[in-house]
């Protein structure tokens, strides 16, 4: 199972990202849920990386391992920053609602 937390600002933006483990939903390379859950998750982290001015610092200490927090966000970026974060919790709570057993995913505010 991929156990995932994300934090949110008070703004609403992500301000930390964390996962581990694997779907087990297929063999490894051929697992849909990993692929999703990745691409959503690499897909947040570049989004938030891209926003000028924004500091963030990512790690995958191994296979199956990924996190990010944003050290630094402009203010003026808030609101791009909530939409990132809306996209990645609603495709990730739609992988969690169609695969269930496969992820486990903790929001705290």
């Amino acid at each position: 199972m991929i156990r995932a937390k994300v934090v949110l600002d008070s703004r609403g933006g992500v301000s930390r990202f964390e996962a581990e483990g694997h779907a087990l939903f297929a063999p490894a390379g051929s697992d849909i849920v990993c692929s999703a859950f990745t691409v959503l998750a690499r897909s947040a982290y570049e989004a938030l990386s891209a926003i000028p001015g924004a500091s963030v610092d990512a790690e995958a200490s191994g296979r199956g391992r990924f996190a990010f927090r944003a050290l630094e966000l402009p203010p003026e970026s808030a609101e791009r920053a909530a939409g990132i974060a809306d996209f990645l919790l609603l495709g990730l709570r739609g992988l969690e609602r169609d695969y269930p057993g496969s992820i486990r995913l903790t929001v705290e505010h």
